[in-house]
């Protein structure tokens, strides 16, 4: 009787182990490609695609160097007109505008903002260069710096991967000690996202001086992009299960991470995929994070709804699958 529970003779198994080892060689193969493909791809993509720029001065001008902008690099601006100089900065402060560019009695002014994102400001400088070098007068003047601590911007670009784990940690965690409550699901991750961004934001700002814009505003767009990416994947995780972990894994971080443009802002990246990464919850944070670090909020209310919802969705799924758990121990005593 005891054959009859005892595994399968090792000759019985021994044909399937080169299939499975095969299987399991090619799923790890396409899963590391995979991976390649979402953090390179867009990488390698990126570049000057309408980038958002102010113009000012005269209209034949502004005409003549639109047309110059657009044989240089097709595509490569979306240029909107302004009446000065002084509403072309409004622009680029209200995040409107990556930098502006106005023509006036006295030369050419160019107007950037570092803050906005590390690729933007060198490239209008080129521009400069080649107006310079035609025996233009080219002066410039950066809005919206980046921190003398952190003159590259490198902690806003180090975020994306504190956000994105410390979501799923914490969702992985609280998921593993506390298997039989949704509420301390949900309130621990409410909390933990609460600590996390104080905490996140104070080293941003206190100890690396990578950001020096208002703290309770920023630690705000911290907190809120754990929690939509820590509740979702919980939400995730209480209908489906296990496999619910995976999926947010892979929307988290090999979708959502590398279309974040934290680093470059949005517009850097190939589109529609940049404006994509927009609607989920990295790139909504970094949008959030920056203006409230640089730009006074501005440019944040499209990103904070955007959180809210991912936020929203995470709670409605832990609620469906709470009504789900009552109903099946309903069934099962009737």
């Amino acid at each position: 009787m005891t054959a009859l529970h005892d595994s399968p003779p090792a000759e019985t198994r021994r044909p399937h182990g080169p299939r499975v080892l095969l299987g399991v060689v090619a799923g790890l193969t396409l899963a590391v490609s995979l991976m390649l493909l979402a953090f390179a791809a867009p990488a390698v993509n990126s570049g000057a695609h309408d980038l958002p720029v102010a113009m000012s001065g005269p209209d034949a001008a502004v005409a003549k160097l639109e047309a110059a902008l657009d044989a240089n690099g097709p595509g490569a601006f979306e240029v909107t007109t302004h009446a000065d100089a002084d509403a072309v900065a409004t622009a680029i402060t209200e995040r409107d505008a990556v930098g502006g560019i106005s023509i006036t009695p006295d030369g050419v002014l160019i107007q950037t903002a570092s803050a906005a994102g590390a690729p933007y400001a060198p490239l209008l400088k080129s521009v400069g260069a080649g107006l310079a070098a035609q025996g233009q007068s080219v002066t410039y003047t950066d809005l919206v710096p980046l921190t003398e601590d952190d003159p590259a911007g490198s902690g806003l670009t180090a975020l994306a991967l504190p956000l994105a784990f410390g979501g799923m940690i914490s969702a992985v965690g609280l998921v593993t000690l506390f298997k039989h409550s949704r509420t301390l699901r949900v309130l621990g991750s409410i909390g933990f996202s609460v600590v996390a961004g104080i905490v996140i934001t104070a080293i941003l700002q206190f100890w690396l001086g990578s950001i020096d814009g208002s703290f309770w505003l920023t630690a705000t767009g911290v907190a809120l992009g754990i929690a939509a990416i820590s509740l979702v994947v919980l939400g995730l995780e209480s209908l489906l299960g296990y496999p619910g972990l995976g999926i947010g894994a892979v929307v988290m971080v090999f979708i959502a991470n590398p279309l974040s443009g934290l680093a470059t802002g949005p517009w850097w990246l190939p589109q529609p995929w940049g404006a994509i990464g927009q609607f989920l919850p990295i790139g909504a944070a970094g949008t959030v994070i920056r203006s409230a670090a640089f730009f006074d909020g501005a440019g944040a209310g499209r990103a904070l709804l955007v959180l809210g919802v991912w936020i929203a969705v995470g709670l409605a799924l832990v609620a469906l699958s709470a009504r789900r758990a009552t109903r099946d121990d309903a069934v099962a005593t009737a």
